[in-house]
């Protein structure tokens, strides 16, 4: 977004180089995120409320810059942030690649600790898990692998939402099945939503986000009614 707006070059390319922009964009906005929650990392209502907070500074300050952006610009980046597959050729999938395998690398191997975290830290510790270690280097990865995904396919939102707790109904409760089982379900789901989105309004196609948070928004609410409806 900095780049469109102040008209940065790259000395290796414009598009090479924004998944790693992306990454550190997102590493900050993690960051920002902790601070705001003033170290209460372990969490997850505090951290939630925290990424609001910083989620709006970030939206606050995508709205100047796209104000300061002329017409062809503006349209790019409005393209961009509503989510699209179409019209890049391969050029995306190649640069996505090496993120995509450096995270998986990371963070299969770590799904069987975060099996053992969900009974626990002090469980977890008792065991010899390193908890802290372990929550610091999934987020890592995660971040990684979707700021190179939203840095090359715009931001396609409630498919990371709604798809675990889909393979979680379906399939299984641990984590080494959850984490390949989503990969796999959340592009499924996606191509699905892209062959719509380009048959619904032929021959003008509809953003992919404007879909996917048309059908995961009410999904994703009837499956915070049902847990909360088991809570009870």
């Amino acid at each position: 977004m900095l780049a469109l707006g102040f008209g940065v070059q790259f000395t290796v390319g414009p598009f090479e180089a924004v998944p790693m922009a992306a990454f550190v964009g997102a590493l900050l906005a993690v960051a920002g995120s902790v601070v705001v929650a003033r170290g209460s990392f372990f969490d997850p209502s505090t951290l939630l409320l925290a990424g609001v907070a910083v989620s709006s500074l970030c939206s606050a300050t995508q709205a100047y810059l796209l104000q300061q952006l002329d017409q062809t610009r503006s349209r790019e980046v409005l393209s961009w942030i509503f989510g699209r597959l179409a019209g890049d050729g391969w050029t995306p999938v190649v640069t996505f690649l090496p993120y995509f395998v450096v995270s998986v690398v990371v963070l299969l191997p770590q799904a069987r600790w975060l099996d053992v975290l969900r009974l626990g830290d002090e469980q977890a510790r008792s065991l010899g898990v390193n908890a802290a270690r372990v929550r610091c280097v999934v987020i890592a990865a995660a971040t990684f692998l979707t700021a190179a995904a939203v840095a090359v396919s715009g931001l396609i939102g409630f498919v990371g939402l709604v798809v675990p707790h889909v393979v979680r109904l379906v399939a299984s409760h641990s984590y080494r099945a959850i984490l390949p089982l989503s990969g796999l379900f959340g592009a499924g789901f996606l191509l699905l939503v892209d062959v719509g989105a380009r048959t619904v309004s032929a021959p003008a196609e509809l953003p992919i986000g404007v879909i996917t948070a048309f059908v995961g928004a009410p999904f994703f609410a009837f499956i915070l009614w049902r847990r909360k409806r088991v809570s009870v």
